[in-house]
């Protein structure tokens, strides 16, 4: 069938032997074709306004052409290709459960893409306008970066942004498309405002922080009032079933009756983790829930090697090291390492320390584990906010003598062994621009084909330097920018000059090479200064939790499992703070390793349990 389309008007011309009745309704069938130049001068001038506005026309018609959700109109409109059993589980999503279920695949198989196939498809019908996603606060510029360069939408607004804030309480209701963590939202202020407003779709991510109905989190996501809700979750049962009845209960209350009869129904006495009348129980999950499992997707990555290079800052650059974190230690000793969004401006009483200067000094003990040099503007800026000004600027001073940088020198060495390969690429991240521009510096001077990419280059600068580094250049040299969104898959070995003291960014960099579409080993090159903050947290990431062995994604799960409520760069940065000699310094890194290896554990045993509770049964169709 050809459809020719112009205002008001359709012709359907039928090709030879076509049966009466429309064709099925996959898009094969439909053959959308400019408009002759003869229909076009059979309208009456002034009808046809425009072609943007016949294109839309089109669409709509298309739409209207398509029955139901068995064809998702987005795909034609994403920038990448989605697999078949992601597609099929936003069309589950969308045909069978109505907008309100659980993605429960596995970790690493793109509980994401499959909800954001969901988000684009409701948007391209027009069938939603207003939207949240609520997720993790570690999580919210990652979904915003998904949305917009998977999908195409660039309309989310975060509850970071400045134009947020800046509208206060009304915002909540300002912006149609939101992503908020969690734990902003929940708060009470936001709470009470966020319960007036009718939302058409909510969609919550790690989903498993609902598990208790008597939790703030459970309360508040059972307030919103919206028409659909997804939930995304590996893990949709932790510790016991009445976890999975509170899960359901969100989606479609009623669906597994009350808690008593559930109980009594479906859960062994005296045993709230074991299920009973099993086949009764999945065929009322099998309305809500869609769950793969890597043997059934079939999805292998080539494996990938890890290693870290630990090297001896020299005298002058340990003596720098020591003596501002010795500084640090001083100014925010008693000071509590988690700050309220809204109170980055608020008076610290006492030594009237702000949450801004703050801000400013934990900078710096990062800066300083990178290059002394990238520490002196941010030391000369909060000497400017304090009355005793000399120690700052001495600090200042002393950075710009230091004639070695032990770190450069060993990327150097690196470099030289990995790039004898003229066709071999390398990634190299560093969290700061200062330290990019000194490094970009040095590497030109090995002759080393290189592009820097960093956050504040707009976007066609950014896609040239990708393209340039992916057609010529050896490296890219990158802040944390390039860890956001992009795929470089045709690069396989990673340099993390500086270590992201939040686990989740380290996990990020190396997604953008180990991904579907790798062929390669991937290699993965960490060098750590001894005595650093950097080089305590790598011990315990790489040597107690084996983090480089983790499938991506897996990371946040184990963060999950910590009973400790505090961001782990908080928890990471007390332990620092806090130690007043090397010994108390090893025994609290020691303590926190031992916590994250039980966080492992539990997350492995969460793993089994759940694979024993739902197995292969919820695939989607």
């Amino acid at each position: 069938m050809k459809l020719y389309l112009i205002p008001d008007i359709i012709i359907i011309l039928k090709l030879k032997n076509m049966p009466p009745s429309l064709p099925s309704t996959q898009s094969t069938d439909i053959e959308l074709l400019p408009i002759p130049e003869m229909l076009i001068k059979s309208v009456s001038a002034g009808v046809f306004a425009s072609r943007e506005l016949y294109n839309l026309r089109l669409l709509a018609e298309h739409a209207l052409l398509v029955s139901g959700f068995d064809e998702l109109i987005c795909l034609s409109l994403l920038q990448f290709m989605p697999f078949d059993y992601q597609v099929r589980a936003a069309q589950t999503m969308l045909r069978r459960f109505r907008g309100r279920g659980m993605l429960c695949d596995e970790v690493g198989l793109g509980k994401t893409i499959e909800a954001g196939l969901v988000i684009k498809e409701y948007l391209a019908r027009n069938v939603v306008q207003r939207i949240m996603v609520v997720t993790p606060a570690a999580l919210v510029e990652q979904w915003r970066e998904e949305l917009a360069t998977k999908f195409g939408l660039f309309g989310f607004v975060t509850t970071a942004d400045a134009e947020f804030r800046a509208l206060g309480s009304d915002a909540w209701s300002r912006f149609p498309l939101l992503i908020a963590s969690l734990a902003t939202a929940r708060r009470a202020e936001n709470r009470a405002r966020l319960a007036e407003i009718p939302f058409d779709l909510i969609v919550v991510d790690e989903a498993h922080h609902l598990k208790n109905r008597n939790s703030a989190s459970w309360k508040f996501i059972n307030e919103l009032k919206r028409k659909y809700i997804i939930l995304l979750t590996a893990t949709p049962v932790e510790n016991n079933l009445d976890e999975l009845y509170n899960l359901i209960t969100l989606l479609k209350p009623g669906q597994l009756k009350t808690p008593r009869e559930f109980r009594k129904q479906f859960v062994v006495s005296g045993d709230p983790r074991l299920p009973k009348n099993r086949g009764q129980l999945r065929e009322l999950l099998g309305d809500v829930m869609v769950r793969h499992t890597r043997s059934q997707v079939n999805i292998k990555l080539p494996p990938r090697q890890a290693n870290t290079i630990h090297l001896n800052l020299s005298p002058e650059e340990n003596s720098f090291y020591q003596s501002v974190s010795a500084y640090i230690r001083e100014h925010l000793k008693g000071s509590t390492a988690e700050t309220d969004e809204a109170d980055q401006a608020t008076e610290k009483t006492g030594k009237g320390l702000r949450q801004v200067d703050r801000f400013a000094l934990l900078t710096i003990q990062r800066e300083i584990g990178s290059n002394p040099a990238a520490a002196e503007p941010t030391l000369r800026l909060l000497a400017g906010r304090f009355q005793d000004k000399a120690p700052l600027l001495a600090l200042a001073d002393q950075s710009t003598h230091i004639s070695t940088w032990a770190k450069a020198d060993a990327l150097e060495k690196l470099l030289t062994s990995l790039l004898h390969d003229p066709s071999e690429k390398v990634i190299i991240f560093t969290h700061f621009r200062r330290t990019l521009t000194l490094l970009a510096e040095r590497l030109r001077k090995m002759d080393i084909s290189l592009v820097v990419y960093h956050g504040e280059m707009d976007t066609a600068a950014k896609n040239q330097a990708i393209d340039d580094f992916e057609q010529h250049a050896q490296v890219l040299l990158s802040t944390e920018a390039a860890g956001e969104g992009r795929n470089l898959q045709f690069c396989r070995t990673l340099i993390n000059f500086d270590i992201p003291w939040n686990p989740m960014r380290i996990e990020q960099r190396v997604g953008r090479i180990h991904r579907i579409g790798q062929t390669r080993e991937v290699r993965i090159y960490n060098l750590s200064a001894r005595g650093t903050v950097e080089d305590y947290l790598l011990g315990i990431l790489d040597q107690k939790l084996n983090m480089f062995e983790l499938v991506i994604g897996e990371m946040d799960m184990i963060l999950g499992q910590l009973s400790d409520e505090r961001d782990f760069e908080a928890i990471l940065l007390d332990i620092w703070l806090g130690a007043q000699s090397q010994d108390e310094l090893q025994t609290g890194f020691r303590k926190l390793g031992e916590t994250l290896l039980q966080a492992r554990q539990l997350h492995q045993k969460t793993q089994e349990y759940d694979d024993a509770l739902f197995g292969d049964d919820f695939t989607a169709e």
